[in-house]
């Protein structure tokens, strides 16, 4: 593979390895975690299975080739936001990232076209949140690691309910889970999102929904009926085969489990050592 990278003391090593069997394709690596898959040749192509998911989400918040406006929260390598302005045309849309030099990486190295109407700033991924306007979105969606973990803040009912607040009528939330074993982290996000927003559903493995392996796991929430039977197809045809639990399903992976608040807020799980092959 090729490389190209930047470390300091104060930042975690950051490295793109080329993907040998895509042509201008890259994986973005912090701190030993792979954090993206851009094909800078072909932003449709999504190569990591939980942002394959988050592209379902996006190409389901609106008629096809609709444009939306779309708030991501930490921008790793855009791949997401490359995806939208590629299958949605004039979409508008913000990125934020708290890592400064990672945004500069990505500028650097991982360019996209700036024909598209895609900003990107620096900063917390819930002070930004909490500065935009009500109804000012139809699509947000939270991916913010800090290492592998998500941070304390950004899992409580206080944030989910400022995601809500940003959204439209319509509007549409969907952020990635990590979590394994006993899915509790999970399960309480699920109670979290459901304090809320009206519909809940949750987009993942079988063998992690099982709690065989750790993994990612994609919540969808919205004040409006999710579209749950096109979300379960596209899903049953991903290469990485998921399943879709919502209503029934959904309350009893749930049961028993407690929406987070600030007061109790804390990161998400750590993967195992292995997860990522180190």
């Amino acid at each position: 593979m090729g490389r190209r990278g930047t470390e300091s003391a104060e930042q975690p090593a950051m490295e793109l390895l080329r993907d040998n069997e895509r042509p201008d394709s890259w994986v973005l690596v912090v701190g030993g975690t792979p954090q993206s898959h851009v094909d800078l040749a072909d932003p449709t192509y999504l190569d990591f299975e939980y942002v394959r998911r988050l592209g379902h989400v996006a190409d389901l918040a609106a008629p096809e080739r609709t444009p939306i406006e779309a708030f991501h929260l930490g921008a790793g390598g855009l791949t997401l936001a490359r995806y939208v302005s590629a299958t949605r045309p004039g979409s508008r849309q913000r990125a934020v990232d708290i890592d400064p030099a990672l945004i500069e990486l990505v500028r650097r190295d991982l360019p996209w076209d700036r024909r598209t109407d895609l900003r990107v700033g620096t900063g917390d991924a819930r002070a930004w949140l909490a500065a935009r306007r009500d109804a000012s979105a139809d699509l947000v969606v939270c991916d913010v690691f800090a290492g592998a973990r998500t941070p304390a803040h950004l899992t409580s009912v206080e944030f989910a309910s400022d995601a809500a607040r940003v959204l439209r009528a319509g509007g549409v939330y969907a952020v990635n889970v990590g979590d394994g074993h006993s899915l509790s982290h999970a399960r309480a996000q699920v109670a979290t999102l459901g304090e809320a927003f009206a519909h809940v559903a949750l987009v993942a493995e079988p063998s992690v929904l099982r709690g065989r392996r750790f993994g990612n796991l994609v919540l969808v929430a919205s004040d409006r009926a999710l579209p749950v039977e096109e979300l379960t197809r596209r899903a049953h045809r991903d290469p990485d085969m998921a399943r879709l639990l919502c209503d029934g399903e959904l309350e009893r992976f749930a049961a028993g489990a407690h929406p987070v608040h600030d007061s109790g807020a804390h990161d998400s799980p750590a993967p195992p050592q292995d997860v990522f092959g180190r």
